[in-house]
């Protein structure tokens, strides 16, 4: 899809739709592992995964960073039609992210045992947390392999082979889930094990559909290190990388404080942060979509479309949140409900924990929808110092809510940690993105 003509609400809702759905279907095969264990081997191994969340965000933030960051020159230079260098830069992208691989599956795994006491985690769930988390970063390889090729196929204007690719991926995390854990009985191990054979497909579609890419040529004979191309790269991958690592740091001292509270509040947090993970699907969407946008219009120098595709997205996301927080708020407990098992004491305090956490963050999800948009708008144009330095606020103000607030008003108070680190990112990049676009030429084309 070319983003350089035609209008900007069209183009980013047809970009956009498809990721929607895509991240509801990933988002939805995290969900059923919560189901199935929560319902199947109750609360207490509900709160071991949810123990683990954080550990596993910094990893996944570290992958999606780079890998967002080789994009954005990749939708860069299929903006201005440069076929060869577009073609140097997948290339170099290819071999960055398997030394990136190589790299966290190493420290990741040594750094397990440390993170798991630094966490809290209490004791009664530490044998399966370790357990679970050992085997999920495991498959950090398959995680990137998927991750580099979605945003190659992004960066091209491509969004539909994602979606495929993770309906493809559901369907069977949700079998594998279901023979693993309830016919198997294999556990929380038979869940992590879903996860990774479900990734593997998905990375796989995606890699028959780069090959099917004309504009793409790949050979072994060509995937040769690029001198020239790899530090402009990792300076836009890195601080990327390090932005989404310091905002899951500080979402780590959240978890910390969370695990000090018991088993209980756990498992109420770790219920909402799976529907979490639904009330950002559109979030993200719009954020690939804007780094895609303005990435081939500040490529095609076409400046005062990226001004029309910052307002239009923006009024897409106010519509959107009002509808999201209409559904979460009205049936929250509903769907809820589907992850906590026990005796009934252990059902209603989870679930009051569970709903308040969820209906706090409806409410604020404009906030975090601008985040979104804002920074994949300043990425798009190759800024990402700048919203590195979004993710460090977000970072300050998370430890110092957290460390607080809990202790003075309980631990009902705890996810405002993640509200008011959102309001201050939004002050941080607001500022930055009209500091950016005052620069701004005119129109060369």
């Amino acid at each position: 899809m070319d983003m350089t003509t035609g209008s900007p609400l069209r183009l980013i809702l047809l970009f956009s739709i498809p990721l929607i759905i895509g991240n509801i279907f990933q988002q939805f095969y995290t969900i059923v592992d919560t189901m199935v264990v929560g319902r199947v081997l109750g609360v207490t191994a509900l709160a071991a995964l949810g123990s683990v969340d954080t550990i596993n965000w910094i990893t996944t933030g570290a992958v999606l960073g780079m890998t967002q960051g080789f994009g954005i020159l990749i939708a860069q230079k299929f903006g201005d039609k440069n076929v060869h260098q577009l073609n140097r830069i997948i290339r170099n992208s290819l071999l960055l992210s398997a030394c990136l691989a190589v790299v966290l599956l190493v420290v990741v795994q040594l750094a397990i045992n440390p993170f798991l006491v630094l966490l809290q985690v209490p004791s009664e769930i530490m044998p399966f947390s370790r357990l679970y988390l050992r085997i999920l970063i495991s498959g950090i390889p398959i995680s990137i392999a998927y991750n580099m090729q979605a945003v190659i196929l992004r960066s091209l204007g491509d969004s539909r082979s994602p979606l495929t690719a993770m309906v493809i991926a559901t369907l069977t995390n949700i079998m594998l889930d279901i023979l693993f854990v309830v016919f198997f009985r294999w556990g929380i191990v038979g869940a992590a094990a879903a996860t990774l054979i479900a990734q593997f497909v998905s990375a796989s579609y995606c890699a028959t559909r780069i090959a099917k890419i004309e504009l793409i040529h790949l050979t072994f004979d060509n995937l040769k290190p690029d001198p020239d191309w790899t530090i402009p790269m990792l300076k836009l991958g890195l601080p990327l990388a390090f932005q989404n690592m310091v905002i899951s740091l500080g979402g780590m001292v959240l978890q910390s404080v969370i695990d000090s509270f018991g088993v209980l509040v756990i498992a109420g947090s770790t219920a909402t942060n799976k529907l979490y993970g639904i009330l950002e699907s559109a979030a993200l969407a719009y954020g690939y979509a804007m780094t895609t946008y303005v990435g081939q219009n500040y490529g095609a120098q076409k400046y005062t479309r990226i001004r029309k595709g910052v307002k239009t997205a923006n009024i897409i996301s106010v519509f959107s949140c009002v509808f999201i927080a209409f559904i979460t708020i009205s049936f929250g407990k509903s769907f809820l409900g589907f992850f906590i098992s026990g005796t009934p004491e252990e059902v209603s305090t989870t679930m009051d924990y569970a709903y308040g956490f969820l209906r706090d963050m409806s409410l604020f999800l404009p906030t975090l929808y601008l985040i979104h948009i804002l920074r994949s708008v300043l990425q798009g144009i190759g800024h990402t110092v700048m919203t590195m330095t979004s993710g460090i606020v977000e970072l300050v103000i998370r430890i110092i809510v957290a460390l607080t607030l809990p202790f003075i008003f309980g631990p009902g108070i705890l996810f405002y940690a993640h509200i008011l680190a959102w309001i201050g990112s939004d002050v941080a990049l607001i500022i930055s993105y009209f500091y950016i676009q005052r620069g701004f030429a005119e129109d060369t084309v």
